[in-house]
């Protein structure tokens, strides 16, 4: 059974950081794209960061410059350093993992930056 668990979100203040981190288990963590998503309330989910299997990483617009998506795949676990938060920041953050046809998510964290 394929789990992804998120942790490390909470509330900080706009101009903070946060790590989040997901740990994956019931996959060949190490050859699947990995991915933080995001949706905020009244929108859309949106993709903020992924990183496939050989490291290379993609950044939404909005984040880039600020956040830094990794993974140690000794660990199953991706990460999302999270810097310089705005309010607009603040959502539920979602792990991703994929591969193929199998598209698998985690339970989501809550991100709250405040003004």
């Amino acid at each position: 059974q394929v789990q992804l668990v998120e942790s490390g979100g909470g509330l900080v203040q706009s101009g903070g950081s946060l790590r989040l981190s997901c740990a994956a288990s019931g996959i060949i963590f190490s050859i699947y794209t990995m991915g933080w998503y995001r949706q905020a309330p009244g929108k859309q989910r949106e993709l903020v960061a992924i990183i496939i299997s050989g490291g290379s990483a993609n950044y939404a617009d909005s984040v880039r410059g600020r956040f830094t998506i990794s993974r140690d795949n000794a660990k199953n676990t991706v990460y999302l350093q999270m810097n310089s938060l705005k309010p607009e920041d603040t959502a539920v953050y979602y792990c991703n993992a994929r591969r193929s046809i199998q598209n698998h998510w985690g339970q989501g964290t809550q991100v709250t930056v405040s003004s």
